[in-house]
Order: C-alpha cells, then structure tokens, then sequence
C-alpha cells in the first residue's frame, strides 16, 4: 500500500479559479504550481519556512506596483525574482485572496510565461 501524499494546505486558493477552462494544477518541488492561460500565476509552498505561503512568479519590473497595493509581498528570500506571501503574514488570508482576485481579473503583472521544456535529443546507437 502506498502512503498517502497530504493535501497541500493552500489548495482553497485554487477554489475561485475552478471554472476557468485553462486551469492546470501541477505538483511542483513538494508543493503547487497554478498556471492559467498558460502562464505560471502562483506556486502553494508547503513546507518549512521559507517555503511555506504562497510564492508569485512574476517579471522584477513589477514588484515595487505590487508591494505598493499589498505591503505583505516582498521578494523571497531564496528566490527574489518572484514574490512571496508567507503563512504567518498577519493578512495572509486575505491578502492570498486578493491575489487571486488579481489573477482572475488577468492582472498582467502577475505570472511568468514559463519557458519551452527542452526536449531530449533521442539517442542513436551507432552500428558499423
């Protein structure tokens, strides 16, 4: 019997997204990536700090507008190119639901374009 895998703690926030056709949830790193119209908008972190909350990938140019509608965000301390909403932030709940009102509002401030997978060249044995 396999074990259970928990349920990410941060999945609710995935909730108001639900109806939106090009919603995909993706295991990611031990947590979630959200991706909708083909853009990456959040990823639920679940682990110990600092990787715990909700980290927002998003372009550096456009940290300081989003810090200055929600003062909670700031660059994370790993990762600095994208923003993060830790747990523990006083207004995590409703500052993580703004977040995805921004994201269903197609903000486009938030979210990355990921980048094309790379694809495996396929390998050909040689025979003389």
């Amino acid at each position: 019997m396999q074990p259970v895998k928990p349920i990410n703690r941060h999945l609710w926030l995935v909730e108001p997204l639900e109806r939106e056709p090009t919603l995909l949830v993706k295991s990611m790193f031990g947590g979630k990536a959200v991706y909708l119209d083909g853009r990456f908008v959040l990823y639920l972190a679940d682990k110990e700090e600092p990787w715990r909350g909700v980290l927002v990938p998003m372009e550096r140019a456009h940290h300081a507008a989003v810090i200055a509608d929600r003062a909670t965000l700031a660059p994370h301390p790993v990762l600095p190119k994208w923003l993060y909403l830790p747990e523990v932030a006083d207004r995590f709940e409703a500052d993580a639901q703004w977040l995805v009102t921004r994201i269903r509002q197609r903000d486009p401030r938030i979210g990355i374009i990921p980048p094309a997978a790379k694809r495996k060249r396929a390998r050909r044995d040689f025979n003389p």
